[in-house]
């Protein structure tokens, strides 16, 4: 469908629309969902053949007096907004059952509902996919773009470039700058503006439609300030709740876990789950999830930090951009089912990303904001390679070490490095 005609402006292509095809290709419908403001309804408009808004005043009357009205039109037919009328779900079903054809509908949703609307949970009709906001290599001009995330699982090795690397000071723009499409080209002071709102809008609306929160909007402001200190690390409630007590002294931290799954249902946490190989050493495995924010600049935002401040303090820059990195490694290995997981044991030893395809193979994903740390993050991963038991879950597919700064190089033992900005697909 033609976006500049229905919404007023053409479709920029995303790393979504492949995986979205497919999906549509396999199930009778698919669930696109994300946080507000990632461009779910243009990436679902792009692909559907017709639309209601369910959000809109005509279509919620429509819903009110005749809801399977509402189902019909071209297919893939576009429900936006699906969840401000989650009994769609149930129509959504038999609509499907009914026919044998893929593809039938396209459902959007920035917020999931509670567990028993969605009680028939639509397996072998529905798919799900995520839609993060935009990674580097959709907000930036793609000169450098030569390391594949899917040809690395096929063996292929970039050529060199040494000079692929941006400056420091475009490192710290390209994190400050948002992955929410309608704010990529806003001026830093005007784009922080915006995701300073969005954030108060999440703490005085979004997170009230899911569940009655009986803290001040500031409470859960300050969660997410806690949570974007915390975005590598694996961070506990227990840690949440210290900070949060600066504005709310006897929150507990049942309330807290309770908030960050709200949050998550919300898409604006998203946990990076642990990798949990067998062993050939005796460590234990940490079993924690790290919790990321929806995108690095909302983090960004969420702690006040523009780019003097990023200048002058390189661990949270460090902080930031690893948290950038994940987000889109997740995004782009989406294109092959990829999944990113992250990996620490007992020894302090880990590895910062592990990406795994649904056939077992897997790859080992180092991170460093600078090029001068390349060799030593190279070293990290063989000596923690060097523990996991490749017998039981094979040699990784590749080794990569993603830089903020540094070059494209395939090193003597095989390890490709680049920075995050020439990453692809």
């Amino acid at each position: 469908m033609n976006t500049a005609e229905v919404l007023g402006r053409a479709y920029e292509p995303r790393v979504i629309d492949a995986p979205l095809l497919r999906a549509l290709a396999a199930a009778g419908a698919v669930v696109v969902e994300g946080a507000r403001a990632t461009g779910k309804t243009m990436t679902a408009m792009h692909a559907a053949g017709s639309y209601a808004l369910i959000d809109d005043a005509e279509v919620q009357r429509a819903l009110a007096i005749a809801p399977r009205a509402v189902l019909e039109g071209d297919a893939p037919r576009l429900l936006d907004e699906w969840q401000v009328a989650p009994e769609l779900w149930n129509l959504v079903r038999r609509a499907v059952d009914a026919t044998v054809e893929p593809g039938q509908f396209i459902l959007t949703g920035s917020a999931i509902p509670a567990d028993d609307i969605t009680r028939h949970t639509g397996a072998g009709r529905f798919l799900r996919l995520r839609q993060r906001t935009m990674t580097w290599y959709e907000k930036l001009d793609g000169a450098t773009r030569q390391v594949s995330i899917a040809g690395l699982f096929e063996g292929e090795r970039p050529t060199a470039n040494m000079r692929a690397g941006p400056e420091l000071d475009e490192v710290i723009e390209n994190i400050l700058r948002p992955g929410f499409p309608a704010m990529t080209t806003l001026e830093p002071e005007l784009s922080a503006d915006r995701l300073r709102a969005y954030i108060d809008e999440i703490a005085r609306t979004d997170i009230r439609r899911l569940a009655d929160v009986r803290h001040e909007p500031d409470v859960i402001k300050q969660l997410i300030v806690a949570l974007a200190r915390s975005v590598t690390s694996e961070v506990t409630h227990r840690t949440l709740a210290a900070d949060v007590r600066a504005v709310a002294p006897t929150i507990n931290v049942e309330t807290i876990s309770d908030y960050v799954r709200l949050l998550q249902r919300l898409f604006i946490v998203e946990p990076q789950l642990p990798w949990t190989p067998k062993l050939r050493s005796r460590a234990r495995l940490r079993i924690s999830s790290k919790l990321h924010l929806v995108d690095a600049s909302l983090a960004a935002a969420a702690l006040g930090a523009g780019p003097g401040q990023l200048h002058s303090d390189l661990a949270m820059l460090g902080v930031l951009f690893e948290s950038a990195v994940i987000h889109d490694l997740g995004v782009l290995a989406s294109t092959i089912n990829g999944e990113v997981r992250h990996y620490r044991d007992s020894n302090g030893k880990e590895i910062d990303a592990i990406i795994m395809l649904p056939d077992g193979r897997w790859g080992a994903v180092e991170v460093q904001l600078g090029g001068t740390q390349m060799f030593a993050a190279v070293e990290s991963l063989h000596n923690v390679i060097d523990q996991i038991d490749t017998d039981t879950v094979g040699e990784p597919a590749f080794r990569l070490v993603v830089t903020g700064t540094g070059p494209i190089l395939t090193a003597d033992d095989d390890t490709v490095i680049s920075p995050l900005n020439s990453l692809m697909p």
